[in-house]
């Protein structure tokens, strides 16, 4: 298990990628901001990792793969992608949308991503986890209560 919770941003547009995680490098502190710019570098680096959580900032379509299709790749390390993900789009159609609420996935982000919105919905995501971890800290019978996986 991973020591802290990074933040993963997958976006096949370069300008966009380095953007998104300036945005997000400038008020995270509880774990790395990855950038990557190659659908198959990401899944690789997902699938190198130990089992863990990470928020993930996704660009709907890259190139000819999807963040669909990454999550799909990567839920074996990550069990709870779908719901850390925030995908991004410079058009969000109906079909998208839908997609997204079919997958449990909470945000959609249109481009140009507002850093407010940005912020707000990763720190939704974090704050998930930080709840999680003070809850087990002040109850330490509570872990007896979780599944073992």
């Amino acid at each position: 298990m991973s020591e802290s919770l990074d933040v993963i941003i997958v976006d096949d547009d370069p300008a966009v990628c380095q953007s998104v995680s300036g945005l997000v490098t400038a008020f995270y502190t509880w774990g790395n901001v990855l950038g990557f710019t190659d659908f198959h570098e990401a899944a690789s680096h997902c699938l190198h990792r130990p089992t863990g959580v990470a928020v993930f900032l996704l660009d709907a379509y890259l190139g000819e793969k999807t963040a669909f299709s990454l999550l799909e790749k990567i839920t074996q390390n990550f069990p709870m992608a779908y719901e850390d993900t925030i995908i991004m789009t410079g058009y969000p159609s109906d079909d998208l949308v839908n997609t997204c609420l079919a997958m449990d996935i909470p945000y959609l982000l249109e481009k140009p991503v507002r850093p407010y919105a940005l912020q707000l919905a990763v720190r939704a995501i974090v704050n998930k986890y930080i709840k999680f971890a003070k809850r087990l800290l002040d109850d330490p019978d509570f872990v007896g209560y979780l599944p073992r996986f």
